[in-house]
């Protein structure tokens, strides 16, 4: 959505960057040469300014009465009222008591180049009771008090010739203005390289309000050459000189009309407040400016938030359950308490959509310190100030750092030595780390490889891992990197399994975010908005689906009761999400919530799989068994794990690959790895019966599997 004022703005630098020199001087009302510098310093101060524009107009408000009132009693015939008050004292003492009597009503404090009916209004009243003042000072000084009856006649024909003839001053003067302004607005236009021709779409008082805001921009090449009402009104011809083309629904109508006489707009300008044009009359109006490859506008009526008058779909508060297609699980918090209160706690990744969330409600825990970890300056930043408004007394430290550097990374927990850490920092975009294999290896393996062994090296009691269900399965990179992590935090985990004191590492599993940067709900979103179709990958395609608010939610409670209960080492906790959603039903569900009909007012497009992307997404990998948690809405799921010493060699052996760029062994050996525990190896017995052998042939095998 573009603000207008801005986008007028802009529209005007980038032509006053082509437009000649003369455009130039036109707009500046001189130019920079001599004279009229000269002319500009010798100028007088705009205090000075305006106390001689206000004494020439109370001269001329002094003169209008004192004329009328000369030329009214010179027509009065009656004997011996017109010898007695036609002396130019009487005359000069009630012109100058009316005069004083504006000043003293703020008569001159009003700017008359935006006159109004109210302002009319306004002076009618003052020159009434200010004529009615002069009057009785007058004829009470003037000893003329008991003329009574015979002088009303009089005074009241005096105040309508002086009430017309003063507003009739002011009317001049503000179309003088006006007539300037206007032929100055021409001659920058007709300077220009182009002058911008828009058509304006909303109700009468919002149109003339943005013509009236155009003509004052004298230096903007934009031109108004139509209006569009909301609703047809027969009686309305022209707003402020513009013509009235009919109702938005004659649109195409009106194009072929101005397009015949030359005039085809370049843009069109829309009064998007949510009143005037329904949700699917807007969406027409934008589809139908499309088809015809004119620039659309959409402004925000400000009145609406000053009246606080709802839009009809704020999409930042949708109904999750509407677009869920079932309710939100709701899960308690007892444990989560009692786990990290008086802790110090680190999250990875805090400046994302999961990170954001798992923050802000960590917070409400009150850990002895929260660490922000995040690669994103900008977000880490926005993240922090949040955290730091909303809590203001909790102890919040901030961590640029790069997860993909192992020395940076211990580092930093050297410097806090956290107790829980929650590692939600990753590449999740499935068709750019496809398309970057080093790159999302780098972060999701590596990276995830270098916080575990931190967590290790400083005893931290635990680290909870954001994984995906992606990684079930995979077949695209993403999913194998996250499934990769989800392997070596699972051996790390099997490793301790006589040792109570040894660091606990939970997967945590979970479906799409509704919501989150880059997924399908903020792109249906932003497609609406600008009267696109919504576009889907397939008509089949189908995924798991869950709100920001219940991933965090499993995170925290699947974390904290697996500490507290010491739950079976190499556990991955796996949100019960109910049936998948197809995304094109998922679509239909925000059309019909913007008030609109699929494939009637907005289509729906598919336009194929991208790389790496799964028609059905899992949340259970072919060699895991599913449990029972014991929470309610988790699950479980255990799997055979892969030997420390055969993942670690694995790891190191992608890690040189990604050093030198060599993608195909990247792919190659991330992949091998996914398909390791379900080849039908019984990694843990062979490592058991020889752990040197296997450091021999595990190479090997994770490359010929």
């Amino acid at each position: 959505m573009t603000n207008f004022p801005a986008e007028v703005a802009s529209i005007s630098a980038r032509q006053n960057e082509t437009a000649p020199a003369t455009v130039e001087l036109s707009a500046d009302h001189g130019g920079t040469s001599p004279y009229w510098s000269l002319l500009r310093r010798m100028r007088p101060k705009s205090g000075l300014r305006r106390l001689a524009r206000t004494c020439v107009v109370v001269s001329l408000d002094f003169m209008v009465i004192a004329i009328t009132l000369s030329f009214l009693i010179s027509l009065e015939q009656a004997s011996g009222l017109t010898t007695r008050i036609m002396n130019p004292s009487f005359v000069a003492l009630f012109s100058a008591v009316t005069t004083f009597c504006f000043v003293s009503a703020g008569l001159y404090k009003q700017n008359w180049r935006f006159v109004s009916l109210a302002d009319c209004s306004t002076l009618l009243l003052t020159v009434s009771g200010s004529l009615a003042v002069a009057w009785i000072t007058s004829l009470s000084v003037s000893e003329l008090f008991n003329l009574g009856v015979a002088v009303w006649p009089l005074m009241v024909v005096h105040f309508c010739v002086s009430a017309i003839l003063m507003l009739s001053m002011r009317m001049l003067r503000r179309s003088v203005r006006e007539l300037h302004a206007r032929f100055l607005n021409d001659t920058v236009a007709a300077g220009a390289s182009k002058s911008k021709r828009i058509v304006l779409i909303g109700d009468p008082e919002w149109a003339v309000s943005v013509i009236d805001l155009m003509r004052a921009n004298k230096a903007t090449p934009v031109s108004v050459i139509g209006v569009l009402l909301p609703r047809r009104a027969d009686t309305i011809t022209r707003l402020a000189g513009i013509p009235v083309l009919g109702c938005h629904f004659d649109f195409a109508q009106s194009l072929e009309t101005l397009a015949l006489k030359g005039k085809k707009p370049d843009a069109v300008v829309v009064c998007d407040d949510g009143v005037n044009l329904s949700d699917m009359e807007m969406a027409q109006v934008m589809r139908q400016v499309r088809e015809h490859g004119l620039e659309i506008i959409r402004i925000n009526d400000p009145w609406n938030k000053l009246l606080e008058r709802p839009p009809s779909v704020d999409f930042d508060k949708l109904p999750i359950s509407d677009l869920l297609g079932r309710k939100e699980v709701e899960l308690k918090g007892d444990a989560i308490s009692r786990q990290v209160l008086g802790q110090c706690v680190l999250v990875t990744g805090a400046g994302g959509t999961i990170g954001g969330e798992l923050v802000r409600q960590l917070a409400g825990f009150r850990p002895a310190k929260l660490v922000l970890v995040d690669h994103s300056e900008f977000a880490l930043y926005s993240v922090e100030m949040r955290l730091r408004e909303a809590y203001p007394d909790l102890n919040i430290v901030p961590e640029l750092c790069n997860i993909r550097d192992s020395l940076e990374v211990r580092r930093m927990f050297a410097r806090h030595l956290p107790s829980i850490v929650y590692h939600a920092a990753a590449l999740k975009h499935v068709p750019m780390v496809e398309m970057n294999p080093c790159g999302g290896a780098h972060t999701n393996i590596i990276g995830t490889r270098n916080i575990a062994d931190a967590v290790c090296e400083f005893s931290a009691r635990a680290m909870v891992q954001v994984s995906t269900d992606k990684a079930v399965n995979p077949i695209g990179l993403m999913g194998a990197t996250k499934r990769v992590g989800e392997l070596y935090c699972q051996s790390l985990d099997f490793c301790g399994i006589d040792d109570n004191d040894a660091p606990r590492f939970m997967t945590v599993r979970f479906g799409n975010v509704l919501g989150s940067s880059g997924s399908v709900v903020p792109l249906f979103k932003r497609q609406l908005l600008e009267g696109r179709p919504l576009t889907i990958t397939h008509p089949d395609i189908e995924r798991f689906f869950m709100s920001v608010q219940e991933a965090v939610h499993l995170i925290l409670e699947s974390s904290s009761h697996a500490l507290e209960a010491n739950s079976t080492r190499g556990s991955i906790f796996v949100l019960d999400m109910g049936e998948p959603v197809k995304i094109i039903d998922l679509a239909r569900r925000m059309i019909r919530l913007f008030g609109l009909e699929p494939e009637i007012d907005v289509p729906i497009q598919v336009v194929g799989l991208r790389p790496g992307e799964k028609l059905f997404e899992e949340l259970f990998d072919s060699c895991e068994e599913e449990v029972e948690s014991g929470i309610n809405g988790l699950q479980e799921a255990r799997s055979k794990p892969i030997p420390l010493p055969l993942i670690t060699k694995a790891i190191d052996q992608l890690h040189a690959a990604i050093r030198s760029g060599n993608a195909a062994e990247v792919l190659q050996i991330t992949h091998t790895l996914v398909k390791l525990p379900s080849s039908g190896v019984d990694m843990t017995s062979l490592y058991e019966k020889s752990p040197t052998a296997w450091r021999a042939i595990g190479p090997k095998l994770v490359m010929e599997a």
